[in-house]
């Protein structure tokens, strides 16, 4: 052994522990703590000093705990065991955190489930050295970032995902919609984990919440974003999903050369759609199918060929048993089918030539 020796760390600023890997102290060996460091003694597996920055001779003088716990002979020249320590006061500030799988969640709003990823950094700095030695860095040798975010990634993945759904369900936001709440998500979830790194020594700066995403090869989450595209449509067109089924069923039968009241089924959704009717449109026009046939030559509903004669009001094609024009609204007259002759009341027999009417 030297006969004077230095203790001292000059090497990865990146470390937030380092053991100095002698430990036969002599008590005229210097101790050299840097700016931002501290160092503590460690006799028998206990933390006995703990040295701020500056420079330390290892004597019974400087260090009188030494006297108390170690047996020097030789009027206190001889060399004796123990550790150093010595830890990272710097902040760190770029730790990068994670969730390794997706974390499925329920949407509040849509009430279906999504995968969700989270990711983004977190900064921190050794607080209480003594606690963080003991409690976490424990007998090995170096401890840096990374074994950092391996022990607590259990704890902030849980703190992550019972932050998100609570957050979610508390403010009834969509998980397509929380990236618009980041900042508030962020000091929520850094409130959640802050207790709990305090209780290893260890001070949480900040915690930010870079992204949170769900995966587009999902099949849940390619529905629900079709969903929300046919939505948005339909909102700007300005209708909604029933009054879109009933413009398709109308515009099938228009279209199907075999349906009843084919061609003026096509008319009527062009005219009720250009005219913004939506439901009460579907609702009249379907009453008005239902009594008509398919015009000149058409079949009602018996399979029957139904007689068709002109509007008196508008001269529209209509079919005899309409009481009223769908065109225009006036009142059909009746006619006898025997002779023709105009019928003004609802008699059982025709006045001109007696046929029985009903």
């Amino acid at each position: 052994m030297a006969v004077v020796e230095v203790v001292k760390y000059n090497g990865d600023p990146g470390l937030l522990a380092w053991k100095y890997p002698k430990e036969d102290l002599g008590t005229w060996s210097q101790l050299i703590v840097n700016e931002s460091q501290q160092a503590i003694l460690f006799k028998d597996g206990k933390a006995m000093d703990v040295f701020e920055s500056g420079r330390y001779t290892l004597s019974t003088k400087n260090i009188p705990i030494l006297n108390k716990v170690i047996n020097l002979p030789f009027g206190g020249e001889s060399p004796f065991a123990a550790e150093v320590w010595f830890v990272n006061k710097l902040f760190s500030l770029d730790v990068k955190w994670g969730t390794p799988s997706p974390v499925q969640m329920q949407d509040p709003r849509y009430q279906i489930f999504v995968p969700v990823r989270a990711n983004g950094l977190f900064g921190i700095q050794v607080e209480d050295a003594k606690k963080f030695l003991v409690k976490l860095v424990g007998t090995m040798s170096v401890f840096d970032k990374t074994m950092l975010v391996n022990y607590f990634r259990g704890l902030y993945v849980t703190k992550v995902k019972d932050s998100l759904t609570s957050y979610l369900h508390k403010k009834q936001v969509s998980v397509l919609e929380i990236n618009a709440y980041i900042d508030e998500l962020s000091s929520h979830m850094k409130e959640r984990i802050e207790p709990m790194m305090a209780e290893y020594g260890i001070k949480l700066v900040n915690f930010y919440v870079n992204e949170i995403s769900v995966p587009e090869e999902d099949p849940s989450v390619k529905k629900l974003k079709d969903a929300l595209a046919k939505k948005a449509e339909m909102n700007i067109i300005g209708y909604n999903y029933q009054q879109e089924r009933t413009f398709d069923t109308l515009e099938g039968a228009a279209t199907n050369p075999g349906s009843a009241g084919a061609v003026f089924l096509g008319a009527g959704i062009g005219t009720g759609m250009g005219l913004g009717m939506g439901g009460a449109f579907g609702s009249a026009f379907g009453e008005i199918s239902k009594a008509m046939g398919t015009g000149e030559g058409g079949k009602d509903s018996s399979g029957r060929t139904s007689a068709m004669h002109t509007c008196s009001g508008c001269g529209s094609s209509i079919p005899e048993k309409v009481k009223f024009c769908p065109e225009c609204g006036a009142p059909v007259a009746r006619k006898c089918p025997r002779c023709g002759a105009a019928i003004e009341a609802d008699p059982r027999f025709c006045p001109e030539c007696g046929e029985k009417l009903r």
